[in-house]
């Protein structure tokens, strides 16, 4: 059997690594168009603020560990063209111009996203840059060392973590984007605002609301950001506006939402029974709504490559579906969400109702403790749960994972007031704070 991989970061590595072990016998072809693999692009904003030290620690495989295993890596190729009938690909060595072609028995499509780049006037000018791989993020690094007002573009959760490394570092920092709030699509008002607040006491400019219309620049580098409603001078601009699924390759030859993204099944097969998909160029079961969703994320795209895996001979295991859970540390807040958020649940016309909770996480008679808000989403007429975010200054971001759990099993918010936690004064209270949530929203 001849399995043919194009791309190789998360869903990727996954894919290959199982497959290794499951069809010792397969030829298995890798055609990656980076120099590198498995790169954890969620960890530039730790690398660009030094809190890790060496880039190298942000990789967890390497193209050499991968052909030891027995796989052909053909690094520096790029895939121009798939016949899926004649299931045949053509690809080119970006080094030696030299193209290829190749057949495969079966195709896994772990292309990833990229990162959006607007059409604007003037994004070719110098320090406008992406934040999305190893070579983003030594040209981020190299090009704040000189740089004294940097501007972010995007208030997801790679703009924030930026944003924060910035100022860290002494930075003039400006955030722009679209929306009103920042981390919009994970976060309720009330926790956006606290993060707001911390944003601007530390003299962070935050031009929200705003949509950048161009870019002007002096010798051929970037010195203003001009949006809808004002102009903010700049050394270095960082766009995170958000990712588009990798997928041109297969364009016409299987099914795909309106923004590319492939449509998987459970066993992450595509409509072409030869050609499996998984990670962020795809589409995936998002449990809140039972609908597809695009959600790039690195634990869906670990968790789908392994998967692409397993089923590539036999059906053998489902895909269980995502919430699109996820976490984040802004200075000493720790913060994480699954699910839906009110906000977002309002705009699919679900009728929801919430429950917030203000709540000590251990008990008064302790030596100290810290406040937590939790606000658990659910659905007015099922009573189940559709959503959860929580902040606190301890880190009770695993509490989110029990609610993705909850989530993912179809559970109501009057369950979740009798679900059996442990106490113990060093960790919580008698009645849990998820247990509070639960028995605050029967009453």
């Amino acid at each position: 059997m001849k399995i043919a991989v194009i791309g190789c970061t998360h869903a990727g590595t996954a894919a290959v690594s199982n497959m290794t072990k499951l069809y010792p016998e397969a030829e298995i072809t890798v055609y990656e168009k980076n120099d590198n693999v498995s790169f954890l692009s969620c960890g530039i904003a730790l690398y660009v603020g030094g809190v890790v030290q060496d880039a190298q620690g942000l990789f967890y495989s390497s193209p050499q560990e991968l052909e030891n295993m027995g796989v052909t890596m053909k690094m520096k190729h790029a895939v121009t063209s798939i016949d899926s009938e004649a299931k045949t690909l053509t690809a080119e060595n970006l080094e030696t111009g030299q193209v290829i072609e190749d057949t495969y028995d079966k195709l896994v499509m772990t292309t990833g996203s990229w990162p959006i780049v607007p059409p604007l006037e003037g994004i070719q000018l110098n320090n406008i840059v992406l934040s999305k791989n190893y070579t983003h993020a030594n040209n981020i690094i190299e090009k704040a060392k000189d740089a004294k007002k940097i501007t972010v573009v995007g208030a997801g959760y790679i703009g924030i973590e930026l944003v924060e490394a910035f100022e860290s570092y002494g930075k003039e920092v400006t955030l722009i984007d679209s929306s009103d709030r920042i981390l919009s699509k994970y976060l309720d008002p009330e926790y956006t605002e606290v993060i707001e607040n911390e944003f601007e006491n530390r003299g962070i400019t935050l031009a929200l609301g705003e949509t950048v219309s161009k870019f002007e620049g002096e010798n051929g580098h970037v010195s203003k950001v001009v949006t809808t409603k004002g102009a903010y001078e700049t050394d270095l601009v960082v766009l995170c506006i958000g990712f588009k699924p990798n997928t041109v390759l297969l364009q016409g030859q299987v099914d795909m939402l309106d923004n590319g993204a492939i449509i998987v099944n459970e066993y992450m097969q595509t409509s072409n029974e030869d050609i499996f998909a998984a990670g962020d160029s795809c589409a995936i079961l998002y449990n809140p709504t039972g609908k597809h969703a695009y959600i790039p994320l690195a634990t869906n795209a670990v968790r789908m490559g392994t998967l692409a895996a397993k089923n590539l001979v036999k059906k053998t295991i489902k895909y269980m579906g995502t919430q699109g859970t996820s976490g984040i540390k802004i200075y000493e807040n720790n913060i994480a969400s699954t699910g839906m958020t009110e906000t977002a649940a309002s705009f699919m016309d679900m009728n929801v109702k919430s429950i917030t909770i203000l709540e000590n996480d251990r008990p008064e008679f302790m030596p100290s403790y810290e406040s937590v808000t939790l606000k658990v989403v659910y659905e007015e007429e099922t009573r189940r749960i559709v959503g959860a975010q929580v902040m606190s200054k301890a880190d009770l971001t695993q509490s989110i994972n029990t609610l993705s759990v909850c989530i993912q099993n179809g559970m109501t918010i009057d369950e979740l007031g009798f679900v059996d936690f442990f106490f113990q004064p060093h960790y919580n209270k008698p009645w849990n704070f998820l247990n509070q949530a639960g028995l605050q929203a029967i009453q």
